[in-house]
C-alpha cells in the first residue's frame, strides 16, 4: 500500500519539483555508494596488516605499513570530508542558497556599475601557473639517452628530445610522458623516476655530524626511483599508449561526449522547468543554465560515463603493459611498478568493487600476475 501512495503523491508533485528531489535523491544515492565502497576498503587497510606473499621478497614491512596507515588516513579524511560536502550542497539547495547567491552578485555587479543582468564568470586556477616555474633539463648523453632513442626508433615513435624536469620539488611523486604533435615528440622524465636523478638519494657529505652507519644502510635501502633498464620498461609502457592508438582514442571520445553534451544543453537550456526546480522562476540566467545542466542533470550520465572510462583505461593499461611485454621488457617493468609503488605510498592490496569502480589504473598485484608468466619466461 505504501508503494502505490508515494506513486500517486509523486505524480501529483509539480514537474519542477519532481526534477527538484530526483536532484536531490540521486546525489545522496551517489554518495551512500560511495561510503559503502569507501568502507570496504577501509576494512582492506585495517585488516590486511602483512606484506602480500607476492611482495614478500621485495617490499619490506615497514614501507607496507607505512603505506597502509597513510592510506587510512586518507580514507578517513575522505569520509568526513565528503560527508560535509554533500551535507553542505543538501542545506544549500533546500535553503534556496542557488537563487540568493545569483542575487547577491547580481546586486554587487549593480553597485559596481553593471547592469543586474550582466553576468560574470570568475574562475581561479590554484597552481595554474606552477608549471610555468619547473625546470626541464635535457637528459644528458649516456647509455639511458641511447637505449631510449634506440627504443623510439625500433617502433617508430618520432623522438626529437629528452627532458629531466624536477618533479621532486614538489612532491615524490614518480612519473614519466610525452607530448608533441605530429613529428615532434618530447618524453619528460620526473627526476623522481631515475635513481640517479632523485634528489633524494643525494648522498650527504663524509662526516656529517650525527650521520653513522646505521643511518647510511637504512637511506641506501630506500633509495628512490628505478635502474636505467627499468626506466625503459616504464617508457616501453608510456609508448605502447602511443602506438597502440589509445591517446587517438581517448581524444575521439573526450570529443564526442563534449559534443553531445553541449547538444542536450542546448536542448535544455529553454526548458524554464528546469530553472524554477531550482528557484529561478521569473529570470533564467545562462550561467545558471550551465551548472543546472552540467552539474545536477547529467549527473546520471556522467556516473555511468566515469565508469565506461574507467572501464577503458584499466583497459589501455593492461595492453600498454603487455606491448611493455613484446618489447621484452616484463621482468624490468615487473620491478619498476613494485619500486614506484613503494616510492609513490602506494598500497598493494584493493577491495575488488572499490577498485572497479574508481581505479582507472589496474591494482598492482593484478598486473604483477599478468607480468608474471612473461617476467619468469
Amino acid at each position: 500500500m505504501a508503494l502505490p501512495l508515494l506513486g500517486e503523491l509523486w505524480d501529483e508533485l509539480p514537474v519542477e519539483k519532481r526534477i527538484f528531489c530526483s536532484v536531490l535523491l540521486f546525489s545522496w544515492a551517489v554518495y551512500l555508494w560511495e561510503a559503502f565502497l569507501a568502507r570496504r576498503q577501509r576494512k582492506v587497510y585495517r585488516t590486511t596488516t602483512h606484506v602480500p606473499w607476492e611482495l614478500g621478497q621485495i617490499m619490506d614491512s615497514e614501507t607496507f605499513e607505512k603505506s597502509r596507515l597513510y592510506q587510512l588516513d586518507k580514507s578517513t579524511f575522505s569520509f568526513w570530508s565528503g560527508l560535509y560536502s554533500e551535507l553542505e550542497g543538501t542545506l544549500i539547495l533546500l535553503c534556496g542558497g542557488i537563487p540568493f547567491l545569483w542575487n547577491v552578485s547580481g546586486q554587487i555587479s549593480g553597485r559596481a556599475g553593471f547592469e543586474p543582468e550582466y553576468e560574470v564568470l570568475v574562475t581561479i586556477y590554484a597552481d595554474y601557473i606552477a608549471p610555468l616555474f619547473d625546470k626541464f633539463i635535457p637528459l644528458p648523453e649516456g647509455e639511458l639517452k641511447q637505449a631510449i632513442e634506440m627504443m623510439a626508433k625500433s617502433i617508430d615513435f618520432p623522438l626529437t628530445k629528452v627532458y629531466v624536469v624536477e618533479g621532486s620539488k614538489r612532491s615524490s611523486h614518480s612519473n614519466a610522458y610525452f607530448y608533441g604533435f605530429f613529428k615532434n615528440k618530447r618524453i619528460v622524465l620526473f627526476d623522481t623516476l631515475l635513481e640517479d636523478y632523485s634528489a633524494l638519494n643525494k648522498e650527504h657529505p663524509e662526516g656529517e655530524d650525527g650521520e653513522d652507519d646505521d643511518t647510511k644502510s637504512k637511506v641506501k635501502n630506500k633509495k628512490q626511483g628505478c635502474k636505467n633498464e627499468e626506466v625503459l620498461a616504464v617508457l616501453g609502457h608510456e609508448l605502447g599508449h602511443w602506438k597502440l592508438g589509445h591517446t587517438i582514442k581517448n581524444i575521439v571520445i573526450s570529443q564526442m561526449n563534449s559534443f553531445l553534451c553541449f547538444f542536450l544543453f542546448a536542448v535544455l537550456i529553454g526548458q524554464k522547468e528546469l530553472f524554477a526546480a531550482f528557484g529561478f522562476y521569473e529570470t533564467q540566467p545562462t550561467l545558471i543554465g550551465l551548472m543546472i545542466i552540467f552539474q545536477f542533470i547529467f549527473s546520471p550520465y556522467n556516473e555511468v560515463l566515469s565508469f565506461c572510462l574507467t572501464v577503458l583505461s584499466r583497459r589501455f593499461e593492461f595492453q600498454a603493459d603487455a606491448f611493455a611485454k613484446e618489447l621484452g621488457k616484463a621482468k624490468d617493468l615487473y620491478s619498476a611498478l613494485i619500486k614506484l609503488n613503494k616510492d609513490n605510498l602506494g598500497f598493494p592490496v584493493s577491495d575488488w568493487i572499490f577498485s572497479m569502480w574508481h581505479y582507472s589504473h589496474p591494482p598492482l598485484l593484478e598486473r604483477l600476475q599478468a607480468l608474471k608468466d612473461a617476467k619468469q619466461d
